[in-house]
């Protein structure tokens, strides 16, 4: 307890240089890893002198970005309260996620709890004895009602651990700022003895963190990375971060996106059989630094700010997912990295993954993304027959759109300007998510009139006229019948397939949709 309480001592008055800077000084965390063979996390957290009788800190219990509620507060155990003096302060659990404190007025509080993380997810920590990977919502707790007040982390790291990746603010090797528990939240912890690398890119800094770096050709990899960010940079005409964190950890399955880092799991090594999954893990790696633009900066208004105890309903992720699949490939593509032929493989596999299920007759894309919590990640004998998924269908209407949009302004507009004009007016300039409405205002803007047939496929199930739009890109489909082993029955081809331009537009489309600048 004397060593605990000198920590803490040690750390409140590091905090109070700090935000006599930054600002008024509210959270301090600490966390260590006595017991981290057994996957705990043991957290101690200082708050400032409470100017009420009664404070309840609040656990989420969702990650942004990961549309599922967890069981966050089932692994918080041995939750106490002393005052700075030491006395034994009251509490009690007052919901699932809440311990609310009685206490007198003006009171500074010392609460110790620890966590068991052995989840394998990008919105779950997880603690082993050689690293630890902290997704955050599952870790650190907010006093209810002061979400945007500033919070300090520092680690006391076990010896054998040598190194923090974080897109946080960093303070010095082991401590670290976030001006608010929302920004705390977006920027997970990675702790171990990962390899790290750092470059620079039109002025910013980054770092890559490699759990498992077997294989690594490092300067291929940093090469191709640094061609995602300048095509990136170069659509949207603005970089929204000083420092940005690539964190690539072990074998799993997925990647998060925050706004000013990424969490990813590997394949366990660089070490890639072929070259199709080399392209696949970097349209992978692409997807998630788009979001960065689309769904952290530019995000639909539901999303932000955000309710970390219940679900946050929204109608417009097959905008916020389904174009980032879009344009992860015309990134990919934009910068080198894969060729035409590559570009309408990866779109056709969407048209064949939603046309080939029962699913589309059953479920609008715009209710995909409204059932998304009923769904994500959660499947069952008849998901398929039911539900459809915006990450296909989502890229199908962000191809159409865009056609539609170049073919209406005779191909002086497109997507892209759709995207960078929605990107200035309510991120840069309003500093705020947008609404359905406004999305479908912008569209319509950049076509020159309402695109309403376009606007009633993402509201029904009906199949939209893909020869219609497709043909102002001189594109077409294969509905050839093919036999599929896996199913046992036989299924239509949905492959795009180039044709021959009737006219200049079409082959200007063409040419300006599947570009190439590199």
């Amino acid at each position: 307890m004397v060593c605990r309480a000198y920590a803490l001592l040690v750390l409140f008055l590091f905090a109070e240089t700090l935000f006599a800077q930054k600002g008024d000084p509210q959270m301090q965390y600490q966390l260590s890893f006595p017991q981290a063979e057994a996957h705990y996390v043991a957290v101690e957290l200082h708050l400032d002198q409470q100017d009420t009788t009664e404070t309840t800190l609040v656990l989420p219990v969702w990650t942004p970005g990961y549309y599922m509620i967890l069981d966050n507060p089932a692994h918080i155990i041995d939750f106490e309260v002393q005052a700075s003096e030491g006395v034994a302060i009251a509490w009690k659990k007052t919901s699932k996620n809440k311990w609310t404190i009685t206490h007198p007025k003006n009171t500074e509080l010392e609460v110790t709890y620890r966590v068991y993380a052995n989840r394998t997810s990008v919105a779950e920590s997880n603690v082993k004895d050689s690293r630890a990977f902290l997704a955050n919502t599952d870790i650190f707790m907010f006093p209810e009602g002061r979400k945007e007040a500033p919070i300090l982390v520092s680690f006391q790291l076990p010896e054998a651990w040598e190194n923090i990746a974080t897109g946080l603010e960093k303070v010095n090797q082991n401590t670290f700022y976030a001006v608010s528990a929302d920004v705390l939240y977006d920027s997970p912890f990675y702790l171990g003895n990962q390899k790290m690398i750092a470059f620079q890119q039109l002025g910013k800094d980054f770092s890559l963190t490699i759990a498992t770096p077997k294989g690594l050709n490092e300067q291929q990899f940093v090469g191709d990375l640094r061609k995602i960010i300048l095509r990136t940079t170069y659509l949207m005409q603005h970089i929204p971060f000083e420092e940005y964190a690539f964190i690539m950890m072990e074998p799993g399955g997925g990647g998060l996106e925050h706004a000013n880092s990424q969490a990813v799991f590997t394949y366990g090594s660089f070490d890639f059989k072929t070259d199709a999954d080399y392209k696949a893990f970097l349209n992978f790696i692409t997807h998630e630094y788009f979001h960065l633009y689309n769904v952290k900066a530019l995000r639909p208004i539901e999303l932000g700010p955000f309710d970390y105890s219940k679900e946050n309903y929204t109608t417009m992720l097959w905008v916020a997912e389904g174009f980032t699949v879009y344009y992860e490939y015309l990134i990919m593509r934009d910068a080198g990295l894969i060729s035409e032929a590559e570009l309408l493989k990866y779109l056709s596999s969407h048209f064949k993954a939603i046309e080939n299920k029962e699913g589309k007759e059953h479920m609008s894309l715009e209710r995909s993304s409204y059932d998304v919590w009923n769904h994500f990640l959660n499947t069952d004998a008849i998901t398929d027959a039911t539900t459809i998924s915006y990450y296909h269908k989502g890229p199908m209407l962000g191809l159409l759109l865009d056609l539609a949009i170049r073919h209406e302004s005779a191909n002086e507009k497109s997507l892209d300007d759709v995207m960078r004009e929605m990107y200035t007016t309510y991120y840069r300039e309003q500093q705020r998510g947008y609404t359905e409405e406004e999305f479908w205002d912008t569209v319509a803007q950049m076509a020159g009139k309402p695109l309403t047939e376009l606007r009633h496929y993402v509201e029904t199930t009906e199949t939209p006229d893909y020869e219609k739009y497709l043909s102002y890109g001189a594109l077409s489909l294969d509905l050839s019948l093919n036999d599929d082993p896996e199913t046992e029955r036989a299924e239509r081809a949905y492959e795009l397939q180039r044709k021959a331009p009737e006219n200049k537009l079409q082959e200007e489309i063409r040419k300006a949709l599947f570009r190439y600048r590199l």
